[in-house]
């Protein structure tokens, strides 16, 4: 084991972590900014703009677009759909493409390994989790390991946005502060960027530990649970166990109860007709071979 971060040593197989800094010192620059200006500049319309924000660049850009078609193929579309889907992706400031299509490979091959190693595992605080994951990146010793579609992992337009994605953050920033005012940049920009930024951050720790389960992935260290507020609340992300078992849908719920926005979102899509050959779970082969429905589970944080 190797790595630069902890004694722990949190990843395996020449894989290491190493600071992020323009991510770190990104996200702290949202969060300064949005705790010194957030409260005075805090009314409804500008509230309800920055909500309004959130669906283009997090449920159809981050969820819809970057998640459910970039990364695991859910549905076809065109070229100029793909690249307007992954530029609102960029405007959520969540980071650029590449580094998500780039990480969720390394998860998704570790999390379905007995021998995961600590940093892609839940078996930590979340102060530890908080710590790893939204201050160190992973290098991986060979990238090849990985399978990452080449098509994606060198798509020219991608890559461009990989190496640029903060400037457009900042470029719509300064649109909305010339025509707006400062007051609604705030709102709209680093209030909005800290709240997906953690918000992400936390759905993803807190789907992994605690909620309840219906399969069991055969073999793997990680099955993911489900909640159905933070679900609700991420555009269907938080169905986490549903989607460990079913990689390939477009749909993260799987029964009435559970509320998936990103679907909606999905299917208005299709339904003018940018996207098509959309992956169901029910309708369609989506779930993982390993993966084994299994009777109704649940994990609570007293439990630990």
């Amino acid at each position: 084991m190797a790595s630069t971060a902890t004694p722990e040593a949190p990843v395996i197989a020449g894989d290491r972590l190493t600071p992020g800094w323009l991510h770190n010192s990104w996200m702290y620059l949202m969060l300064a900014a949005a705790v010194g200006w957030g409260w005075s500049s805090w009314s409804g319309p500008r509230g309800l703009a920055s909500a309004g924000l959130v669906v283009l660049t997090v449920g159809l850009g981050h969820s819809t677009g970057l998640h459910r078609g970039i990364i695991h193929h859910a549905y076809r579309c065109g070229r100029l759909t793909r690249g307007a889907l992954a530029y609102l992706a960029v405007l959520s400031g969540l980071g650029g493409p590449i580094s998500w299509l780039r990480v969720h490979y390394f998860r998704d091959y570790w999390q379905n390994r007995l021998d995961c190693p600590p940093y892609f595992r839940y078996d930590h605080s979340m102060a530890r989790d908080y710590y790893w994951n939204l201050h160190f990146d992973l290098v991986p010793g060979e990238i090849s390991r990985y399978q990452i579609p080449p098509e994606d992992l060198y798509d020219p337009w991608l890559v461009f946005l990989e190496k640029t994605w903060y400037l457009h953050v900042i470029g719509l920033a300064g649109l909305i502060w010339a025509f707006f005012g400062f007051e609604a940049m705030i709102i709209c920009v680093p209030v909005r960027v800290s709240v997906s930024i953690l918000g992400h951050w936390f759905v993803g720790f807190m789907t992994h530990k605690y909620g309840y389960a219906r399969y069991a992935i055969d073999d793997a260290r990680e099955h993911g649970y489900n909640s159905w507020v933070l679900g609700a609340l991420s555009f269907g992300e938080g169905f986490h166990n549903n989607h460990h078992a079913h990689p390939s849908s477009a749909k993260m719920s799987t029964e009435w109860y559970e509320l998936d926005l990103g679907w909606y979102l999905v299917a208005g899509l299709r339904a003018v007709g940018l996207v098509w050959d959309v992956q169901v779970v029910g309708h369609d082969p989506t779930q993982r071979d390993r993966a084994k429905e299994h009777r109704f589970r649940w994990h609570w944080p007293w439990q630990d």
